[in-house]
């Protein structure tokens, strides 16, 4: 009895710690914010129950006959020979439980893949250590920018306390409007880099001279934190990926900004080289 008892208490922890992780706490995904991320998390907390209920079968087994039928309390070992039954149950119980797993992951990766139609398109460049956007369908096309870590310098040498973002904060957002289709197209400069954002439910490689790509569709306005997800040399952990979704007149306005901003930038670039231009033809002439 009393072993029996400690077997239950074991398991009772066993639920309650599993349950507690299971629900939001720092040990797991973060919470989903897009169909995608739904169905990868859904199907992750489905799986590890499996999981959890197979290591206790199988354990609570193996323990429950070695307790029970061990030598000091005058057991002997048995002897049997194959069983073609046993071996039929054992491989196929598996072979059901891997399929009722495989249906819906297979399910959810085919519609990871399935990047038709989007509402807008970005391109994501992976560059050591920093990311290119550039806007080439939509509302805000032909936006383009860097986005580089802006952590505190402080911070990094260990001047400062840590911030609450560290290492995930960038000087400029990728911004995208909730509750429509984004395709991001993914390619490299250098070397092997990956975008990851786990709240939105992508993660793609980026590889130099070949075109990726993989969609998301944000269901509310928020600010959404991923960072680069392959090995990509020395400065590979400052590299985030910060994603701001907001309402669509917001992003309106945004993308109106942004683009007159970089009009702004290019005429002043063009007035200083002709300027430049017109001082050394002066110089020539004198």
């Amino acid at each position: 009895m009393r072993s029996k008892s400690v077997v239950a208490r074991v398991g009772v922890a066993a639920l309650a710690l599993y349950s507690s992780m299971a629900i939001g706490s720092k040990y797991n995904f973060q919470e989903p914010q897009s169909v995608i991320a739904k169905d990868v998390y859904d199907q992750h907390i489905m799986l590890m129950w499996i999981c959890l209920a197979i290591f206790i079968a199988v354990f609570g087994v193996m323990f429950y006959s070695i307790l029970k039928h061990r030598k000091s309390v005058g057991h002997k070992a048995a002897n049997f020979h194959h069983s073609t039954t046993v071996e039929i149950i054992w491989t196929v119980i598996p072979i059901i439980i891997l399929v009722a797993m495989a249906l819906p992951a297979t399910k959810t990766v085919i519609e990871m893949k399935d990047t038709s139609s989007p509402d807008m398109t970005i391109k994501a460049t992976g560059y050591q250590w920093m990311w290119g956007y550039d806007y080439l369908q939509g509302e805000g096309e032909g936006i383009s920018f860097y986005s580089k870590l802006s952590t505190p310098k402080a911070q990094l040498d260990g001047r400062e306390p840590k911030g609450e973002n560290y290492l995930l904060e960038v000087d400029n957002h990728v911004v995208v409007p909730v509750g429509k289709k984004v395709r991001v197209i993914l390619t490299a400069n250098d070397v092997i880099h990956a975008w990851w954002v786990p709240a939105l439910g992508v993660k793609q490689d980026a590889v130099p001279g070949f075109i990726r790509d993989s969609w998301f569709t944000a269901d509310k306005p928020g600010i959404y934190r991923g960072q680069c997800a392959e090995l990509c040399g020395k400065d590979h952990g400052y590299m985030p990926i910060v994603v701001e979704v907001l309402d669509e007149d917001a992003y309106s306005e945004w993308a109106a900004e942004k683009l007159a901003s970089m009009k702004d930038s290019v005429n002043l670039a063009v007035a200083e080289t002709e300027a430049v231009e017109a001082a050394e033809q002066d110089s020539e002439n004198n």
